[in-house]
């Protein structure tokens, strides 16, 4: 075995996250059934059925056996990584606010300050950044809304706007 092989079987918290990978992918074959079908008097290769199992039967697989060859070399798992883990759930809470409030301050209003807000939270407190981060987000309006015309709803602020101008916000931000 390699030198890096050897250190990335022997890293803290590889043990944890197989067993999550493991556990997810025996879901997955309970799924099967429920989730593709079997055709009468179809090739097996030709079967909906066939290719996700065996997908779904070489993640279990070949899950199981890398625990077994972690369990072998006492990988271990340490409390602190998975810790680590966790802290990425903050920026789906963050996703999830910005969801929330598109519909109500609007795309334009929201991703600014959004981008500002994330901007501030990574450490970036001067004047030029939090600016820089509010003209990305103004950028990605334009982007997506102005010059592709995604579909996102309107901001229930924009209804206190006047005629042509709630009309415009709307239509481009």
């Amino acid at each position: 075995m390699t030198q890096h092989r050897e250190e990335s079987i022997h890293r803290p918290g590889v043990l944890v996250f197989i067993a999550l990978f493991v556990l997810f992918s025996i879901f997955l074959l309970s799924q099967l059934a429920a989730e593709t079908r079997f055709v009468p008097n179809g090739k097996l290769v030709e079967q909906p059925r066939f290719w996700p199992a065996i997908g779904v039967l070489s993640m279990v697989g070949f899950g199981l056996a890398q625990i077994a060859l972690s369990w072998r070399v006492k990988a271990g798992w340490a409390p602190g990584e998975v810790l680590v883990w966790l802290r990425a759930f903050e920026y789906l809470a963050w996703f999830m606010a910005y969801v929330a409030v598109v519909p109500v301050l609007g795309y334009l209003a929201t991703t600014m300050a959004f981008t500002t807000s994330l901007a501030f939270r990574q450490g970036y407190r001067g004047v030029r950044s939090l600016g820089a981060a509010a003209l990305l987000g103004l950028a990605i309006v334009l982007v997506f809304k102005t010059g592709l015309s995604v579909k996102i709803p309107g901001g229930a602020v924009y209804e206190y706007l006047h005629g042509s101008l709630r009309n415009f916000m709307i239509v481009n931000f």
